[in-house]
């Protein structure tokens, strides 16, 4: 019994010790292993491959340097008229609609030209009987100018003076009131010799005013029809067919916007920058975005007293009639030109610890250089030292770059 207890206890003994061992044995191989992988791990971590970085870069470029000045602008044109009857009458043809393109000569309206007509027919009629009159009584008068006659010899010489004092006149060397006496002598013995005598019955028989008065009543007619001054677009109709219309009332508008003006006000301080010829940008808040083109046309000679700016109007080529009048517009325009500037775009520039600097591209690393900024603009600065003409430099992913970086430059 005492042989079986102990033979119990040294087996157990045993599979404890079998036990420890085991665990012992693989635990140290495991750990082994591990660390051995760890090794390996460490070892590559320490060699990683650096990837380049996307960047955009641009050219630096000797160019001239454009400084503009901004200013508010108001879109007009020089072409627009109110077209008003000359005449009265009623409305017969009315052929315009609202917003119609029309041709300079383009028949727009007609007024009744009946009465009209009837006025011309009239003096003609009395021009005929004038006329007539004054025929007949030359032909019994065929001796008018051998009457006259004794009366001509001293018209040459009158004659001689007066185109010497004409001459003259036409140099500068006599006055008017000179010149006047000696053309009212000369027409005396023009009438007293018999020169004028055709011109003196036809006034004496009213053929005279009464062609005066048919060319009125012509010109009358003329004005039943209504034509297009200029090209244009039609606006503002104010009458209807079959109206009476009356002397001086508005009939409709008339304009013409394949070219616009814009008024821009600029500051009495800075007129001096401005010249006649100068590219203008204009942006109008109807096309949000988009960069209309012009040039200064003119500077107005006159400063507004209230708020000191001078108008300077520019012309603005309008072929689609994009732009209305009245339409508001941002303007830029040319008021300075640098010739021959280091230039770089302003997205190239940074400021670090105070300092500005760049960042230019050698072999596919970005290196960074401090610079020396003068004059600017929006778009440019120019740079007076740290960058040469024709270097890369980078514009855009270039904000948290290290020196030395390798970079890959993408469009």
């Amino acid at each position: 019994m005492v042989f079986s207890k102990r033979f119990l206890t040294i087996a157990l003994i045993v599979i404890a010790a079998a036990v420890v061992v085991y665990f012992v044995f693989f635990n140290t191989g495991a750990d082994q292993s591990q660390g051995d992988s760890s090794g390996d791990n460490s070892e590559t971590a320490e060699k990683p491959k650096e990837t380049p970085l996307p960047v955009k870069v641009a050219t630096s470029k000797i160019d001239d340097l454009i400084i503009k000045l901004k200013s508010p602008g108001e879109a007009v044109t020089s072409r627009k008229i109110t077209v008003k009857a000359e005449i009265s009458g009623v409305v017969t043809h009315l052929n315009i609609d609202e917003s119609q393109h029309v041709k300079k000569g383009e028949l727009l309206m007609t007024v009744d030209e009946e009465r009209y007509k009837l006025d011309v027919e009239k003096l003609e009629a009395e021009r005929l009987r004038v006329l007539s009159e004054l025929l007949l009584e030359k032909r019994f008068d065929e001796t008018g100018v051998s009457q006259l006659s004794g009366k001509t010899s001293g018209l040459a010489s009158v004659e001689a003076e007066y185109e010497k004092d004409r001459q003259l006149y036409n140099a500068g060397k006599i006055t008017q009131a000179e010149f006047e006496k000696t053309s009212r002598k000369y027409e005396y013995a023009l009438i007293e010799s018999g020169g004028k005598k055709d011109e003196i019955m036809a006034a004496t028989k009213r053929l005279t005013q009464t062609e005066v008065d048919l060319k009125k009543a012509r010109i009358e007619l003329d004005k039943t029809k209504i034509r297009a001054p200029f090209d244009g677009i039609i606006t503002n109709i104010k009458i209807s067919p079959q109206e009476h219309i009356s002397n001086s009332q508005e009939l409709f508008t008339l304009v013409n916007i394949s070219r616009i003006q814009v008024y821009a006000k600029v500051l009495e301080s800075e007129i001096g920058k401005m010249k006649v010829g100068r590219e203008v940008d204009l942006e109008f808040s109807a096309y949000p975005g988009r960069v209309f083109k012009g040039k200064v046309k003119a500077i107005s000679p006159i400063i507004n007293p209230n708020d000191k700016t001078c108008n300077v109007i520019i012309d603005v080529s309008n072929p689609d009639e994009e732009i209305k009048p009245g339409m508001h517009a941002e303007v830029e325009i040319v008021a300075e030109i640098y010739k021959d500037r280091m230039l770089i775009p302003q997205d190239a520039v940074l400021s670090r610890s105070g300092r500005k600097l760049a960042f230019v591209v050698i072999n596919d690393v970005a290196k960074w250089r401090y610079i020396e900024i003068g004059l600017e603009n929006e778009k440019y600065a120019e740079v007076l030292d740290g960058i040469k003409e024709g270097e890369l430099v980078l514009i855009d992913g270039h904000l948290t770059l290290a020196h030395d970086a390798r970079v890959k430059i993408i469009q």
